[in-house]
């Protein structure tokens, strides 16, 4: 199956299950993880036919998406002599993709970069859009850009070594997107346990056909695109209290959607029924739903560092029932404390 994103000279096809052979001409380097490359590595090898390739490995971790990883990556990039017609390929989950994409948007003004997703979470969201970055002890993601990759490749048969905790991950950013944007999606997990392949790659074309609408019609995320980030804020927030070691993003994400939903629902844009479904469904795929905040004034302030929140104002995705969402950015702080102290 191959599915389009339209963005003009930018548009490049998400290819689904296909990844037969990758033909490129000049260098290319394979950006991986130990953990990754021990897997696919000589999987990718025997399909991708070019003049000379590299192999570049850093750590396995969301601990390791920051500014030390890429200097190495650029390092091996120079001393390897890549040049403007080189490529690199991302084999990897969310981690890989983001870092990998914007080593590629910033060595020689930029060269074409390849996304080979191997975790559900990437495949449904991270590797599809062009976003990219590492994080900073400030924050996550803070340092990045927008830089769309040549071609994606979501191939099931990665998951079949997934460990199920990672793939739990991924199924919350498509509940994500189901929530904010199609309803029969989201009846869709209440009543398949994701256990075929045929429903998995369901769920991966499904998620990766709405990323494509809404990044061709707000590739910058002026606008809808942010519907993207719904329980994102609240998520980023719990990763960076958390050191991002006690939990996967998809995990943080599952919580922050709960919070979410949480002041939703204060606000009257989500009933308890509906709250609880949401609820019922990221338990259902054995994901986290509960967190204690230790300092409720310090979590909200963490909120600012946010990259959504402008002039001083924080910018929320709320569900508006399920399959709607609202962008809101006039929220009293007194209601969004009052949330918070519901997980004190």
């Amino acid at each position: 199956m191959k599915i389009d994103l339209s963005l003009g000279e930018k548009s490049y096809s998400v290819f689904i299950d296909e990844l037969q052979e990758i033909k490129l001409k000049g260098k290319v380097a394979i950006i991986t993880n130990p953990k990754v490359g021990g897997l696919w590595l000589d999987f990718l090898l025997q399909r991708l036919k070019c003049e000379q390739k590299f192999i570049i490995t850093i750590p396995d971790g969301e601990e390791y998406k920051n500014t030390a990883s890429m200097e190495q990556i650029l390092e091996q990039l120079f001393s390897s002599k890549l040049d403007r017609k080189s490529t690199l390929i991302a084999l990897g989950g969310g981690v890989i993709s983001d870092i990998t994409g914007f080593c590629a948007s910033i060595y020689e003004r930029g060269i074409d970069f390849i996304n080979i997703p191997t975790t559900l979470l990437a495949q449904v969201d991270a590797s599809v859009g062009g976003k990219t970055g590492v994080n900073n002890r400030f924050g996550k993601n803070l340092i990045g850009s927008f830089y769309q990759p040549r071609a994606v490749y979501c191939e099931s048969r990665f998951l079949s070594t997934l460990p199920a905790r990672e793939f739990a991950a991924g199924v919350a950013e498509a509940v994500k997107m189901a929530v904010c944007f199609d309803v029969e999606l989201f009846k869709f997990f209440e009543t398949h346990d994701l256990k075929s392949a045929d429903e998995i790659s369901h769920i991966i074309a499904r998620c990766v056909a709405i990323k494509a609408e809404v990044v061709a019609r707000d590739e910058r995320e002026s606008g809808i695109r942010a519907a993207l980030n719904y329980g994102h804020t609240f998520a980023h927030a719990i990763e960076q209290s958390t050191n991002y070691t006690r939990f996967l993003h998809g995990e943080a994400v599952a919580i922050g959607m709960v919070i979410a939903n949480a002041l939703a629902r204060r606000l009257g844009k989500l009933s308890s029924e509906q709250e609880e479904k949401i609820r019922a469904v990221l338990q259902k795929f054995a994901l986290p739903v509960k967190f204690k905040i230790k300092d409720i004034d310090a979590f909200y302030e963490l909120f600012f560092l946010d990259k959504k929140s402008e002039n001083g104002k924080i910018k929320f995705i709320l569900p508006d029932g399920i399959g709607k969402f609202r962008i809101v950015d006039d929220i009293d702080k007194a209601a969004v404390i009052a949330t918070l102290r519901e997980f004190a």
